[in-house]
């Protein structure tokens, strides 16, 4: 497999390689397959946070699947970025529980202080602002997600905060 990539190819690291074995151990050897959706968040975590087309590619030609069913899965998710990101992937939610709750002002604060809208990275590649329907934690609305980590029971003056703090 490695002889066909070029060298600019993703690859996973030694370390990403070992994580695929243990992903790979969670599954029966005869559904290796159902593997791809870990594998392709460790790919993105790997790769700079997105998925390029190389990465789904190599992704592919790893798992041994058509690169189409690589390509449906992670286009079908919103968890998987096909398109770089900032250094912190900005995701507010804006159903209905964080929407009665305030969700608007929470994106019109983060709009106006980072100077981009949904879908767009600021000049810098500081910030991709990104609008989600859920994230799972409708009890604590509105909230939002920083990369990993999950804000919660937020108002606009939180939101400008916890911005300003980000190194």
């Amino acid at each position: 497999m490695e002889q066909e990539l070029n060298d600019n190819a993703p690859r996973f690291s030694p370390e990403a390689l070992a994580r695929t074995e243990e992903i790979f151990k969670r599954y029966p050897p005869e559904h290796r397959e159902a593997a791809l959706m870990p594998i392709l968040h460790l790919a993105q975590r790997e790769f700079g946070g997105w998925l390029s087309p190389e990465a789904l590619d190599y992704v592919a030609r790893f798992m041994k699947l058509a690169p189409i069913r690589v390509h449906e899965v992670a286009s079908f998710y919103t968890m998987y970025n096909l398109k770089r990101v900032g250094r912190y992937h900005i995701q507010v939610c804006t159903n209905i529980s964080c929407w009665l709750c305030g969700s608007d002002a929470i994106v019109e604060a983060l709009r106006a202080r980072l100077g981009i809208g949904f879908g767009q990275t600021s000049a810098d590649g500081r910030f991709t602002l990104a609008e989600v329907e859920c994230l799972g934690a409708c009890v604590n609305a509105p909230m939002l997600q920083i990369n990993d980590d999950y804000h919660e029971n937020l108002t606009p003056e939180k939101v400008v905060g916890i911005i300003d703090q980000l190194p």
